[in-house]
């Protein structure tokens, strides 16, 4: 009996690792008649944990430095708002993998291609237009949730984003022209206030 369970559990694994690369492979591999004929399943098993974003023959490194900020608020039982400050999650992001040899990929690259993901399917005006936009726009709030929480624990129903974003300076520029240049190049994008409900 024992041995029949092992040998189903095994199975049971390397089916689903053989379906996972295959997926994987389909969504990263050049349009062809399978990947066309089920983008759907490919694009529900792919997005958003699994995202692949090679650009191994054509890098785009980003342009621009974003500082991602967020910001809770809480009513209480007496019916007053409290409204917490901003906390820049970009900047813990960035204290968790300064000097550390083997950075996670959580600290590198999921706020910051969560917002990247954000920002190609709602533009500017923070209208959700397709399941995928919905479910990024989701994405981006549990992970901005899930990190305000672990911070400092207090209870929150609401949430609010701030991106800061300003070009990255040229090289060869002194700190003290970065410094001038920043307010007048920094483009601040306000999001709404978000609800963060039992399904986030």
């Amino acid at each position: 009996m024992r041995r029949r369970v092992l040998h189903t559990a095994v199975a049971l694994c390397l089916t689903t690792a053989l379906t996972h690369v295959g997926l994987v492979f389909l969504h990263v591999a050049p349009s062809n008649v399978v990947s066309q004929r089920y983008r759907s399943q490919v694009d529900a098993w792919v997005y958003p944990l699994f995202e692949q974003n090679w650009r191994l023959f054509a890098p785009d490194p980003d342009s621009v430095n974003r500082q991602i900020s967020a910001r809770t608020a809480h009513t209480t039982p007496d019916g007053s708002l409290q409204v917490s400050g901003w906390v820049d999650l970009t900047a813990v992001d960035a204290s968790a993998i300064e000097h550390n040899a083997f950075p996670s990929h959580t600290s590198q690259n999921m706020l910051r291609r969560s917002w990247t993901s954000y920002v190609e399917l709602h533009g500017g005006d923070d209208l959700s237009r397709s399941d995928r936009a919905v479910m990024m726009q989701r994405y981006l709030r549990n992970i901005a949730a899930d990190r305000m929480a672990e911070r400092d624990g207090k209870p929150f129903e609401n949430i609010q984003l701030r991106v800061v974003t300003l070009p990255v300076a040229a090289p060869g520029s002194t700190d003290r022209d970065r410094r001038a240049a920043a307010p007048k190049n920094a483009e601040t994008r306000l999001l709404p206030w978000w609800k963060v409900a039992s399904d986030a």
